[in-house]
């Protein structure tokens, strides 16, 4: 729908929006011609988009036309939203919704009526409504707005015929808007990646269950499951028996609390919202201090998978990950997560297990992430800041050494290896710029070896049209698990890309000498 929006948008003012840095060598007096030519290409006419690849998004051509990607007109559309929202509140992004083509004028009538339409019969649980309004600091209005705000699904089946679940979706988007705004004013020089994150972190319905169990909001809980008050229980002596236990906290699934507890907390947010006809300030001035401490950059913690995955990403090393289900346990039908690391001389396995993919992976994950903090290739989080300085310095050291003898979740590499290697491979390798180093990467990915490593160097000088120029040399290191290092050093070139090529396919050939490849050089036309 925003891209629509946008489109619209962008028939009026596609003028201002920039999705391309600006060019000098493009600009132009009036009556110059440029020396660098853009012919139009872009059949503009035409009702078929391009599928072109040589067709680059956000370049003008010479007649100024320009293809434009659709998300970053919808990125757009949301970009104009917040602004209004930061510099005018919640009325000023109404505003500039409704120009957009989207009625979302609140009447005052409404409110009123839904006010009018809640429930009335409060008095027989009138000393559960003060309890919590002690708690929560505020003093509802309409008693029965919040007394629905307690009520579960399970007792609008039976007897009351009213529930939590229409004021829980409107405080899910509530709670939503005011931690968003918050971390976007308190954090200014976070960019939009770690803010995500932030969010993701602060808004969920495991952070929202703990709120209720630290609060002790469960307690009022008006419901008439049986089997409620039992995972209830379970879920608060799990949470005061972990605590000391971070390990067993993350990776544990059985601790994810139950959804009615997220449920409650946010339906209490949507009552607030109603009793005070819309008064955001009113809801955060309540939710602030309840939420708090909220995450701050420098407190994040990623969810385990998540962790291990940048790690390996930026270390030079690919995660191994298998899954199966359907497997027989005590407390049920588990799905087995198996994931593996392939250091230099190492290959460390874990398993986890747990009613989801993603649940097994995260306790998995956890575990690896335990054993690379003791091999010291990661920073433990609650080491002192001199601490994390050293082992920064010595991380890269680490990383070359021959690790210990295998412990448990840890095997020799050599089997895995070895089973990969029976016979040469043929591996198909792209001759154009970019295909050397693209077929390496993956063979190591196939094998799960450490990624290469590339150093350019200045080699000479040499004549350009411009002036004088340098030619570059690469030089490529890969460890082979188990056994040696391999270091090459390519032909020289005028740009940095093509040395690494060069050297990449070296490195290629002398794996195919060695017997683990057959290289197939594909030369596209």
């Amino acid at each position: 729908m925003l891209h629509f929006m946008g489109l619209e948008l962008n028939t009026k003012y596609r003028g201002y929006i920039r999705d391309a840095a600006f060019d000098p060598r493009r600009w132009l007096a009036p009556g110059q011609l440029s020396i660098h030519p853009v012919p139009c290409n872009c059949q503009v006419n035409s009702e078929v988009v391009t599928e072109d690849i040589n067709v680059k998004v956000g370049q003008l051509c010479d007649k100024g036309h320009r293809w434009m990607c659709s998300k970053t007109i919808s990125d757009c559309v949301e970009a104009i939203i917040g602004a209004y929202y930061v510099e005018g509140g919640l009325r000023a992004a109404m505003a500039v919704l409704k120009w957009l083509g989207i009625n979302v004028e609140v009447e005052e009538e409404l409110i009123g009526q839904f006010l009018s339409a809640s429930v009335q019969t409060y008095l027989p649980k009138n000393d559960v409504i003060e309890k919590v309004e002690a708690k929560l600091g505020y003093v509802f209005l309409m008693k029965g707005l919040l007394l629905e705000a307690l009520t579960h699904p399970s007792l609008q089946e039976s007897a009351e015929g009213y529930s939590y679940e229409r004021l829980e979706f409107l405080g899910d988007a509530v709670l939503d808007i005011l931690l968003t705004r918050h971390l976007f004013s308190s954090h200014k020089d976070t960019d939009e990646g770690e803010l995500t994150d932030l969010r993701s972190a602060s808004v969920n319905n495991e952070n929202f269950a703990q709120l209720a169990v630290k609060h002790k909001l469960y307690q009022f809980l008006q419901h008439s499951s049986g089997k409620l008050p039992e995972n209830i229980t379970e879920y608060v002596d799990s949470l005061e028996n972990s605590s000391t236990d971070k390990l067993n906290l993350l990776s544990d699934a059985a601790l994810r609390g139950p959804k009615v507890l997220g449920d409650v907390v946010e339906s209490i947010a949507g009552a607030i919202l109603i009793d005070r006809k819309l008064d955001l300030e009113v809801v955060w001035g309540i939710f602030k201090p309840l939420l708090s401490p909220i995450v701050t950059p420098e407190k994040l913690e990623l969810p385990p998978f998540r962790e291990l995955l940048e790690w390996c990403n930026k270390s030079g090393y690919f995660l191994g990950i298998k899954c199966t289900d359907g497997i027989k346990r005590t407390d049920g039908d588990k799905i087995e997560a198996t994931l593996d690391v392939q250091l230099k001389e190492t290959l460390l396995v874990r398993q986890g297990c747990g009613k989801s993919k993603k649940d097994a992976k995260a306790h998995a994950a956890s575990m690896l992430l335990k054993d690379l903090e003791e091999e010291g290739l990661i920073v433990p989080k609650n080491a002192s800041n001199t601490q994390q300085f050293q082992d920064h310095r010595n991380i890269f050291d680490a990383m070359d050494i021959q690790l210990s003898t295998p412990t448990r979740g840890k095997r020799s590499a050599g089997s895995k290896i070895a089973a990969s290697l029976d016979k040469p491979v043929d591996w198909p390798v792209r001759m154009s710029k970019g295909g050397p180093r693209a077929g390496l990467y993956e063979f190591c990915k196939k094998l799960q070896w450490p990624a290469p490593n590339f150093d350019c160097a200045k080699v000479e000088q040499r004549p350009t049209p411009q002036g004088q120029g340098f030619t570059f040399a690469s030089t490529i290191k890969l460890h082979i698990p188990n056994s040696d290092v391999i270091s090459l050093t390519g032909d020289c070139f005028a740009d940095k890309k093509s040395a690494m090529d060069s050297a990449a396919l070296l490195m290629l050939y002398e794996l195919q000498q060695r017997g683990r490849l057959q290289v197939q050089e594909i030369r596209l036309p």
